[in-house]
């Protein structure tokens, strides 16, 4: 079985230095737990609330578990028990000098983090977690922190290009699948969607039809890398539209979904305008719309769509393995021009995008121009795509393989 350094490990400890208490996000069987008990020290407990009888004792005496786990301590999927977080914000403020007492891990963001903000907010840091990156994947994690958008040229490094991308799109980023663990993709697949509907979903929102919330499942698996429409993924998955939103904020509070919204200057205009679909996870996204193989992936109908998701997501992971809030949007205006992804960084943005060629053109990057018009400097430009080496475009575009990423 295959050994992955994972980046978020002096990730964790870095924020355990600075705070009293870390917490690690992310969708079920992305590794949080398994992360956390590779960067504890010698001595450092470890309790978790998946056992009923462990989570029923924190449930019906904080005060009680606490004296049974003291800190230092991992307490993975805090989630199911909110009650310990005022007495654990109490033994906190006690010690207030002390960090990285507590460790926590969680699957289900919407409701934990409004907990957490109530109880622990500016006594923790937090990291969410996906899958397993491509850099960890090829043990490229001491460069973790180059620019997504290179500033130099690297013409004698050549990378995986169509077969190699597609392999990893299609069997996506959970550990399991990544280290060899679990070899048939579609059992595995299988079995998380049924664990996850059993175990996570009917703790965020009662649903009593299975089936059907299997279609809308598979309905929104097959938009993603598009704008979201919610009254018609609510017809096709037969449901109400206050259904169809209220099971997407499901879907995004058990980090199995993002979205990424519109660039504006206009921060209130950002949250109230259409955001893009993407789930997080290529493998369960490919699982979901019926992709047998990476070779009919590649080739059909949702190859381009589904390369973009890859992208996101890996985007997304080099944020998230840092700590950091991931800078990205979209530009789309009333004239239908779109850039896929736009990157603010120090009030810059640099546009990329997502292209499934080998040989990308100058007409691709005819809407990195409207950048102008949101009135801030412009940076660097970039198509990613399955070229095999970086190369300049233009003069201020370049070629980036995704296999680089």
């Amino acid at each position: 079985m295959k050994l992955i350094e994972r980046t978020a490990f002096s990730t964790v400890r870095e924020l355990s230095a600075q705070f009293p208490a870390v917490m690690v996000c992310g969708a079920r069987q992305v590794g949080k737990t398994t992360l956390l008990r590779n960067a504890a020290e010698d001595g450092r407990k470890f309790v978790s609330l998946d056992d009923p009888d462990v989570r029923a004792l924190a449930r019906n005496d904080p005060a009680l578990f606490l004296q049974a786990y003291t800190p230092p301590v991992i307490i993975d999927e805090i989630q199911y028990a909110p009650q310990l977080l005022p007495l654990v914000k109490m033994a906190i403020d006690r010690d207030s000098d002390k960090c990285g007492r507590y460790w926590f891990t969680g699957s289900q963001q919407f409701h934990l983090m409004r907990d957490i903000g109530e109880t622990l907010a500016g006594r923790i840091g937090i990291i969410d977690l996906g899958g397993i990156s491509q850099r960890e994947e090829l043990g490229r994690t001491t460069d973790e922190a180059v620019d997504i958008v290179p500033s130099s040229i690297d013409t004698e490094t050549s990378y995986e290009t169509l077969q190699g991308v597609f392999a990893r799109i299609h069997r996506g980023s959970f550990p399991a699948l990544v280290s060899g663990r679990v070899r048939n993709i579609e059992t595995f697949y299988r079995s998380y969607v049924r664990t996850h509907l059993e175990r996570d979903i009917r703790n965020l929102v009662r649903i009593t039809d299975e089936e059907r919330f299997l279609v809308f499942l598979k309905a929104a698996a097959a938009r993603t890398g598009q704008l979201l429409n919610i009254s018609e993924l609510a017809r096709d998955a037969g449901i109400a539209t206050s259904t169809a939103r209220d099971w997407l904020g499901v879907l995004g509070a058990s980090g199995l979904v993002y979205l990424l919204r519109p660039y504006s200057r206009n921060v209130t205009s950002r949250i109230v305008k259409t955001p893009k679909l993407y789930f997080t996870d290529t493998g369960l996204c490919s699982y979901l719309t019926g992709w047998s193989s990476p070779e009919t992936l590649a080739n059909g109908a949702m190859g381009g769509a589904m390369l973009e998701t890859f992208v996101v997501g890996e985007l997304l992971k080099r944020y998230w393995n840092r700590g950091k809030e991931p800078p990205l949007w979209f530009y789309r205006d009333k004239a239908g021009s779109e850039i896929d992804i736009l990157i603010e960084h120090d009030g810059v943005l640099d546009s990329v995008e997502v292209k499934k060629t080998a040989s990308p053109s100058k007409s691709d990057i005819r809407a990195f121009a409207k950048v102008r018009s949101l009135g801030l400097p412009i940076g660097r430009g970039a198509v990613m795509c399955l070229a095999g080496q970086t190369r300049p475009l233009t003069q201020d575009a370049i070629v980036v393989p995704i296999g680089s990423l």
